[in-house]
């Protein structure tokens, strides 16, 4: 056998051993917890994704998919409160440290979800969801009632879908779009992500967007009833609605700010940017 072809085998048999102490390292477990009505379930994971839906009640069940022996999930729970985290031991990096949780909870369970990378994934719920990641992607969806707080560095958030409830996202340079979304206090804050809103502004809210530098765009139907401020320093204001005009506080500039209300006006919304676009569009279907 030629030195090239022995080279080779050699090469194979290294690979293999390799693919085969990785699936070795590699490693699926399952947690179960017995809660009652509003539990709190918290989640930190340093690196890799962690998804949660509503499921049973009176249950908490985790998959957690440990992708190598440098991690450990360290599980605790103290009454109707359970808490898991991913535990990095020495040598482990954002590949050997990564764990993906899948996690069904009662629907009216508060969850708080804390990651670096992600991506965090909320659906289903009706409790209080709390998510904290510095570029972790996040999206939020068919939620009803709670408080929906997300603060990020870079990632984008994404909320679809959620009624009745208070959103507060901040986020440093991650683009914000909301589609469906309303409740009697939603707001939005970003220094230079941009800010996209899709829905009617609910009945009787409180809407604030802001962004220092990113654009705000604001899509909504003709029956939308909305009292509107908008202002841009620096930047281009445009709006395709007809508005009754009102009185404000600062001196209006045609092409940079516009004030005034839409039918009942029975919500507050409010768009600033210092040196972003604000457009506040009509929806044609």
């Amino acid at each position: 056998m030629g030195s090239s072809q022995h080279g080779a085998k050699l090469l194979v048999g290294v690979i293999l051993i390799g693919m085969t102490a990785l699936a070795v390292a590699e490693s699926r477990q399952e947690y179960h917890f017995k809660v009652h009505r509003h539990a709190s379930v918290t989640i930190n994971n340093q690196y890799g994704p962690v998804s949660v839906k509503a499921g049973p009640a009176k249950r908490v069940s985790v998959i957690a998919i440990l992708k190598s022996d440098k991690v450990e999930v360290d599980k605790n729970q103290n009454g109707n409160r359970v808490v898991l985290k991913s535990h990095l031991l020495d040598g482990a990096d954002a590949n050997t440290g990564r764990v993906e949780y899948e996690v069904l909870v009662p629907a009216d369970a508060n969850i708080r979800l804390n990651s670096t990378s992600g991506p965090l994934h909320a659906e289903n719920l009706r409790g209080d969801v709390v998510i904290e990641g510095n570029n972790a992607i996040v999206d939020v969806r068919e939620s009803t009632d709670g408080h929906v707080h997300v603060r990020t560095l870079n990632g984008p958030v994404t909320l679809t879908d959620v009624r009745n409830g208070h959103v507060e996202i901040t986020s440093l340079s991650g683009d914000v779009v909301l589609t469906s979304v309303s409740g009697p206090f939603v707001n939005v804050n970003s220094s230079s992500g941009k800010i996209r809103y899709d829905g009617d502004f609910g009945d009787g809210g409180e809407y604030s967007l802001t962004s220092h530098s990113g654009d705000i765009e604001a899509m909504a139907p003709a029956y939308a009833s909305i009292d509107v401020t908008a202002r841009s320093v620096q930047g281009q204001v445009d709006n395709e609605f007809p508005l009754q005009p009102e009185h404000t506080s600062f001196t209006m500039k045609a092409g940079s700010a516009f004030a005034g209300t839409i039918n009942k006006a029975a919500s507050s919304v409010k768009l600033f940017s210092f040196s972003g676009k604000i457009h506040l569009k009509k929806k044609t279907k």
